[in-house]
């Protein structure tokens, strides 16, 4: 198979977690007998200081022509005080509605060597923890006109929280075509005793989850849903949820297994086309740039769901995904999730280990 994949690198750390995430990339597509063709292109924080835009026409060309966005670190703080669509995260706004992507994938797993790392107690991570976060990225808040004005109590400003049939179902056909391969359970979240868009919401999930008999499909609200990820994680498998919920609870999700740096999220589109990124996608430690400090597990791991979803290559990505498994249970850790006993590395070194093992697993 050939893999046309543009690689946006991304700003501060993104090129040292890109690197290793390329190599292991190439070792799998090797190995599998696939050609990768990879475009470098200039976006966010590098195509700002060369041309004032953080995505050029020319690179959302490339990024239109590729299958696959595997797309960086992004986000500085010597660019917060210009307009949005002059920061670098603009670069992936702007892509997100150039390719149409409707819906985000992020699964989340406690790794059993790194449980300690976990906020929550051990008679709870012990049990588990392995879960997908399925969220529309498509409508709600997030996506709509930002509205200011001068009211009758002074400054004033709201969003809509706007939702059509359309767009739940496309997240929703997402969610239980998931679950088929997995547990065949979807809950799904929502606000429905208080909200019209919710109400919606929850009747095209259900309308949908009727044209899959052998899915197992629930309801909850969002904030009982808060409580209960926490109490009991190992009762969720499948959670699709609207765009700002699913913002924050994912977030939750991954902040309960301690290592929110380990995981990495896909955006696809209608088409397959996918844009695929680490999970903390705007690293908040400036000061270790460049030092060889930053864990690329969340960017190996993208290379991995991009294997899956946007190629359907499950056994590559499985592969993948085993390689860095491997590398964990021997003991190797960045500075990031490093605990007594285990052997501290560097990026490019993690990287390496990633590497080494993907024959090994495969």
């Amino acid at each position: 198979m050939n893999l046309d994949v543009a690689v946006i690198k991304g700003d501060g750390v993104g090129p040292e977690m890109m690197k290793p995430a390329l190599e292991a990339l190439k070792e799998v597509c090797s190995l599998y007998g696939h050609k990768l063709n990879l475009q470098q292109v200039v976006a966010s924080g590098e195509a700002i200081e060369a041309f004032y835009n953080p995505l050029p026409e020319n690179s959302l060309s490339a990024c239109r022509k590729a299958s696959a966005v595997l797309f960086g670190n992004t986000g500085l703080s010597k660019y917060r005080n210009l307009p949005l669509e002059k920061r670098p995260e603009y670069a992936l706004m702007r892509l997100r509605k150039e390719l149409d992507v409707t819906t985000n994938i992020r699964p989340v797993r406690l790794y059993k060597d790194l449980s300690e790392l976990s906020p929550l107690k051990e008679r709870i991570t012990s049990r588990g923890l392995d879960f997908v976060f399925v969220r529309d990225i498509a409508g709600g808040v997030l996506c709509s006109e930002k509205v200011t004005s001068l009211g009758l109590h002074g400054r004033e400003a709201y969003e809509y929280e706007y939702y059509n049939e359309l767009i739940v179902r496309n997240t929703a056909k997402i969610a239980f075509d998931l679950a088929q391969k997995r547990k065949k359970a979807v809950v799904s979240l929502d606000k429905s005793n208080v909200l019209e868009s919710s109400r919606l919401w929850r009747k095209t999930i259900q309308d949908t989850g009727n044209r899959y008999q052998q899915i197992s499909l629930s309801h909850c609200y969002i904030d009982t849903a808060a409580m209960k990820i926490m109490e009991s994680p190992w009762s969720f498998d499948v959670i699709v949820t609207s765009n700002l919920f699913g913002d924050i609870i994912s977030d939750e999700g991954t902040q309960m297994t301690g290592t929110p740096c380990l995981y990495a999220s896909a955006e696809l589109a209608k088409d397959g086309r996918g844009i695929y990124t680490p999970n903390q996608l705007h690293h908040p430690d400036e000061s270790i740039i460049g030092k060889q400090i930053v864990n690329p597990i969340g960017m190996i791991g993208a290379a991995a769901l991009m294997l899956r979803f946007t190629f359907g290559l499950e056994e590559e990505a499985c592969t993948l995904e085993k390689a860095v498994e491997k590398a964990l249970s021997d003991g190797c850790s960045t500075k990031d999730i490093w605990l007594s006993g285990r052997i501290l590395v560097s990026t490019d070194e993690m990287g390496k280990e990633v590497v080494k093992n993907i024959k090994e697993v495969s």
